[in-house]
């Protein structure tokens, strides 16, 4: 561990409080088909900027991949390809512009303000209608704000979130797992992918297994509405540090 530590260049804490994030969020993404960049993104830009996004997008896809598994028999074929199809999109565009960014504490004040953002579409209300032009516009900003910030989740929210529980969580899980694939392969293609980041990455699967191991049993007793509000008041007071400290600094 000691070894891995030094490595990555952080403490025992720093580490420690990244895979608290880490099992949470997961845990939460499993329940909801949300939320696993909204908690985790502003919780590690907090303690470890240098690893966003790559670290936690590279992270993401065990998440989504063993999510959507579950659900699979609730996805709705139609509907994936324009999706994927936006998302590829904005994440080609996205690592353009994150070649761009050198700044840890830019990156980790565009996180929280994206996760006010999702919070902000999530809360709105809005009801709209899912056809193949609204999923292609908001995969393409799920694209532009998973790959600059890891936190692109909020866009197809919005699309589902008056759908059945099961249908709007494999829906979710299926565009979140996508979404990180190919965000990490667009910020490959920029560079921009490090070795670090997959050690951080590596060190840190062991909190995967935990939230999803200790999300499974209350999957079918809790409704995603249930976990909601607690999870978004933590992202805004994470969301809110990150701004303030950037706007201090």
């Amino acid at each position: 561990m000691a070894d891995i530590l030094s490595r990555l260049d952080i403490n025992l804490t720093v580490w420690l409080a990244c895979f608290c994030a880490v099992t949470l969020s997961s845990g939460i993404q499993r329940l909801s088909g949300q939320a696993f960049g909204i908690v985790a993104a502003p919780l590690i830009a907090l303690v470890a900027p240098q690893f966003l996004p790559a670290g936690l997008l590279l992270l993401g896809i065990t998440v989504g991949l063993t999510s959507t598994a579950v659900d699979f028999s609730a996805l709705t074929r139609a509907e994936i390809i324009p999706g994927f199809f936006g998302r590829a999109l904005g994440a080609v565009i996205a690592a353009m512009i994150a070649a761009s960014i050198t700044n840890v504490d830019l990156i980790a004040g565009l996180t929280g303000l994206a996760v006010l953002i999702g919070i902000a579409l999530s809360l709105s209300g809005l009801r709209i209608a899912i056809r193949p032009v609204s999923l292609i516009i908001a995969g393409i900003t799920a694209g532009l704000m998973g790959t600059i910030t890891a936190v692109g989740a909020p866009p197809m929210a919005l699309l589902y979130q008056y759908e059945p529980a099961k249908r709007a969580r494999a829906m979710q899980n299926a565009f979140f797992f996508w979404g990180m694939c190919v965000s990490v392969l667009a910020l490959s293609w920029q560079g921009l992918i490090a070795s670090k980041h997959l050690i951080f990455a590596a060190s840190l699967l062991p909190a995967i297994v935990l939230g999803l191991a200790v999300s499974m049993p209350l999957a079918e007793r809790l409704e995603r509405h249930a976990i909601r509000p607690y999870a978004l008041g933590l992202s805004i007071i994470a969301a809110t540090t990150l701004i303030a400290r950037l706007l201090l600094n």
